[in-house]
């Protein structure tokens, strides 16, 4: 039962013992007469006030008449015994009057409950006791419910909510014991639901769905709400789903989602149905949206989680359009035209290089060509999404900045233009065309992982990634870094789009045991991404294949198989228990990979959910001692992922957050090198784009860390938490770092990739996965961050040396973090909101504000980490639940203006 069921419970004991206490001090302040107490009970009546005195020896007197022979009297009797506990009134603290002075009687009572034949009056006894056998609240003696169970036909509600709360505890008290033994439980039920109606008439719907819960009849619910009440139960109830275990969790989430959908609350039912990830039902709801601007509605609330939807009612133009992201460009560059922020910004806006002590600044500079490709990449960070800048998208091609890096270097550089271009295909197209034709191969590459950056979370009917980038001569390309560009920019374009096609040409590259292993885990790794949290057997099977194929045991303990373990992850994403299967096969896969990569597609399949017990497990992983050994390397990439699991399960519950946050303090404290390294990456999966103090001073901390791995992490981890939030106080830690760091070229490199994240599109675009009140989380921009950080486990293998454009997974977590009002024609509407602090409203009585501390803005308008916007009056109504992304208003019938 919920905490407060058990707050009544120790209530209770504490009335039954003040009762019993108050009875002993009064014995012990009766007159001594003679040295003896006498035993006349006129004598040693308690002293009482007289109003008191009067009570008892009317309550006395009634007992005595129920003890009579003459059956007459006991109706008025049992009549007067209620009304007389009914109408008493105490403080909170005591037990009220009659029951107190009832107690003494109760035996009496109960015997001759068992003397009487059956009648009525024996029923209204019953019900009588039931109510004093409140003040005998032991754990072995649940009175209360025993002779309810034996009154049935009587008015609970009458003898008031405490009472209905104290019997609720003991029907769940007894469900469990009757459980244990395998006896009937259908009386408990029927009771159960006699008092849910009353919980909710008296609004207390977490008691009601506790009783519901523990008696495990959620399914009931449906019947007892009403459109007074239904919005508050399911509030409690979805807030509940992160506290429950699989598959409760479901459960809860499909009843509010009915509930949801009875009194036509269509966002909010889609939104459970988004979270549930079921696609079918997702497809059910949007047909059933009664009218066209809905439909747009819903249409955006899916294309903000990357779920492709092939329905016929896409035929319309509009609900295309909305569908697949195309408008999302001008709806971003309108929000920075509003703010003022349209100008380019230049690398040393960012590093503010002037603010570096004297000393050093000119020596920050010395690797030119890896200083270069750091700008390119910040420049790509910073710019994003608006479209120009001052380096990559200016004029000849001889100046361009790309000519200033080498190598693998060339390849970042280009494919940074995928990120100032971002969701912009129709003009980005143009822009990196003429890099597919020059002759560096490095530089087609980048070109191609660009176009599929600027193609990811939009989509055409002409679909440019796929006719561009799926084509053999580039899959089979002789340079395996143009076959990586183009199947990582597919993974990129069609995250999360379940898209069939794709596997005609990634899963041969899967299984083809003549490709380097790089080439296969990446083809595994897009295959993730795109039928990410999808379970798809096709794909499961050939990564199976290619970890059991004995032609690969020598290629598995290459360092970028963890991508081909990822893949697999991610296909498994939030399902859950589904994953067991996976775990067991890979138990038959002897080879030291084989247990990291089950951690990691157990930590996938847990995500977000905030399960305990998992994240118990990874804690119990994370103590092992490892010993040296030829598996020590699987070891080490086991408690690292365990490390980064207890990040990812803990991200979408709050007081686990918390909780995790002292357990990395642990880990940090007494954990291996290779658990260290992890720790700070798992902070930042806690709270990206969340820059909250406690977390980043202590990433701080460890940015100094005598293993330069940890400072590596810890300084990229700073830029995770601010991501795209342009925190002051992050921004000076950073420029300080570059200082500190200016001798060492690959600190210095991450401390400019964490400072261009902190300035992400100049401080508009968020990286949380959580979207839409925090309620959802995106499992597309989940898989990116966990993709990058995956490589960051060991970074100086991946990112600090030559494979730095894996950080442009982070683009499928990148969103505005915008509110954007549209009118029913999908114009720009400009309204006024209210901008606060989001309050959490879960069980609160009445109609409690939902947000605190706020500003009026007129929209667009900017969304922190924790804000939540109301609109300011009632002139229009907001066909979206949340006030977040783009919304649609509609004019209110019933406004009059100058009101």
């Amino acid at each position: 039962m919920a905490q407060d069921s058990d707050l009544s419970k120790t209530a209770d004991k504490g009335k039954g013992k003040a009762a019993d206490d108050e009875t002993q001090k009064d014995k012990a302040a009766q007159p001594v007469e003679n040295g003896k107490k006498d035993d006349d009970k006129a004598e040693t009546s308690e002293e009482l006030s007289e109003e008191d005195q009067q009570l008892k020896n009317e309550l006395d007197m009634i007992v005595e008449r129920l003890t009579e022979s003459d059956t007459s009297l006991y109706k008025p009797a049992l009549e007067a015994l209620g009304s007389s506990i009914k109408t008493s009134t105490s403080s909170m603290t005591a037990v009220p009057k009659p029951l107190k002075f009832l107690r003494p009687h109760y035996e009496t009572l109960t015997k001759l409950y068992d003397e009487w034949p059956a009648s009525d009056d024996k029923n209204s006894l019953a019900d009588v006791l039931s109510v004093i056998g409140m003040t005998f609240s032991d754990e072995d003696r649940q009175d209360t419910l025993k002779f309810r169970l034996l009154a049935p036909t009587q008015d609970i509600g009458s003898w008031g909510h405490e009472y209905v709360r104290h019997l609720a505890l003991e029907i769940g008290e007894v469900y469990g014991k009757r459980i244990a033994a395998d006896e009937p439980t259908a009386d408990l039920v029927d009771l159960a639901l006699a008092l849910v109606p009353l919980f909710l008439k008296s609004n207390q719907e977490a008691d009601a769905v506790d009783l519901m819960s523990e008696l495990e009849i959620i399914e009931e619910l449906p019947k007892f709400v009403d459109e007074n009440t239904y919005g508050r139960v399911c509030l409690y109830m979805v807030s509940m789903v992160n506290l429950l275990t699989y598959p409760d969790n479901e459960q809860f989430l499909r009843v509010a989602h009915d509930i949801y959908k009875t009194y036509k609350q269509y966002t909010q039912a889609m939104v459970l149905a988004i979270r549930l990830n079921d696609l079918e039902l997702i497809e059910a709801d949007f047909q059933d949206a009664p009218d066209l601007a809905l439909k747009k509605q819903l249409s955006y609330l899916i294309a903000r989680q990357r779920i492709w939807l092939d329905s016929d009612e896409t035929d319309d133009e509009e609900i295309q359009e909305c569908l697949s992201n195309v408008k999302l460009p001008d709806h971003f560059k309108a929000l920075g035209k509003e703010l003022n922020i349209l100008e380019p910004k230049t690398t040393e806006d960012i590093y503010k290089s002037h603010l570096e002590s004297s000393r050093v600044a000119g020596l920050t500079n010395f690797d030119s060509a890896r200083h270069n490709l750091a700008a390119a990449f910040v420049n790509g960070f910073v710019n994003a999404g608006f479209g120009n800048d001052k380096m990559m998208l200016v004029a000849g091609d001889k100046e361009s900045w790309v000519w200033k890096t080498k190598d693998e270097g060339m390849m970042s550089t280009v494919a940074s233009l995928g990120t100032l271009l971002m969701w912009d295909i129709e003009n980005g197209l143009d822009q990196v065309d003429k890099y597919t034709y020059l002759e560096e191969e490095p530089i087609q590459a980048g070109a191609y992982l660009a176009i599929g950056i600027m193609n990811s979370g939009v989509r055409l009917d002409s679909e440019p990634a796929m006719a561009l980038l799926a084509d053999n001569d580039k899959l089979t390309h002789k340079n395996p870094l143009i076959r990586v560009s183009a199947i990582m920019g597919l993974g990129l374009a069609y995250a999360g789009s379940n898209k069939g096609e794709l596997l005609d040409f990634l899963l041969p590259i899967i299984t083809d045991t003549t490709q380097q292993m790089r080439v296969s885990a990446m083809a595994a790794l897009a295959c993730g991404l795109v039928f990410v949290g999808s379970s798809n057997p096709e794909v499961t099977e050939a990564i199976i294949t290619t970890l059991l194929d004995d032609d690969r045991k020598g290629q598995l303990t290459d360092k970028w198989t963890r991508f081909l373990a990822l893949g697999l992850g991610l296909l498994f994403f939030g399902r859950q228990e589904e994953v067991d299967v996976i775990l067991e096969t890979l138990k038959a896969v002897e080879h030291p990979m084989a247990k990291p990569t089950s951690v990691l597609a157990s930590i996938c399949a847990w995500a977000g959910t905030g399960a305990v017990l998992k994240i118990q497990e990874l804690l119990h992983i994370c103590n092992e001692h490892l010993e040296e050994s030829e598996e020590k390397k699987g070891d080490e990439l086991l408690q690292a992922y365990a490390v980064l699991g207890i990040g990812i399960i803990a991200m979408g519950e709050d007081v686990g957050q918390e909780m995790v946050l002292r357990q990395f303090g642990h880990l940090m404290h007494y954990g291996e090198a290779n658990i260290r390294r992890a720790v700070p990456l798992a902070m930042a999966l806690v709270s990206p784009s969340n820059p909250q103090m406690k977390v980043y001073d202590t990433l701080s901390r460890y940015s100094h860390d005598n293993d330069n791995d940890v400072a590596i992490n810890a300084i990229f981890a700073m830029g995770l938490v601010g991501a795209g939030t342009n925190n002051a106080r992050l921004a000076q830690l950073l420029r300080q770092l570059a200082s500190y760091y200016h001798r060492d070229q690959e600190t210095l490199f991450m401390v400019r990739i964490a400072q261009g994240l902190v300035h992400m599109g100049k401080g508009t675009l968020s990286i949380n996965p959580f979207h839409t009140d925090r309620q959802i989380l995106s499992r597309v921009s989940a898989a990116g961050l966990l993709t990058v950080l995956v490589a960051m486990i060991d970074a100086k293998q991946f990112i600090t040396s030559d494979s730095h454009y894996l950080l442009y997974f982070l683009v499928t977590a990148m969103h505005p973090r915008f509110l954007v009002t549209l009118d029913e024609n999908l114009k720009p509407l400009t309204v006024n909101v209210r901008v606060g602090q989001a309050v959490d409203v879960v069980g609160q009585a009445g109609r409690p504000k939902t947000i605190t501390g706020w500003q009026t803005q007129s929209t667009p308008v900017l969304l922190a980490h924790g804000e939540r916007a109301e609109l300011e009056d009632e002139e229009y109504i907001s066909l979206s639940s949340t006030l977040e992304g783009l919304v649609i208003l509609r004019k209110n019938p019933d406004w009059e203006s100058g009101k």
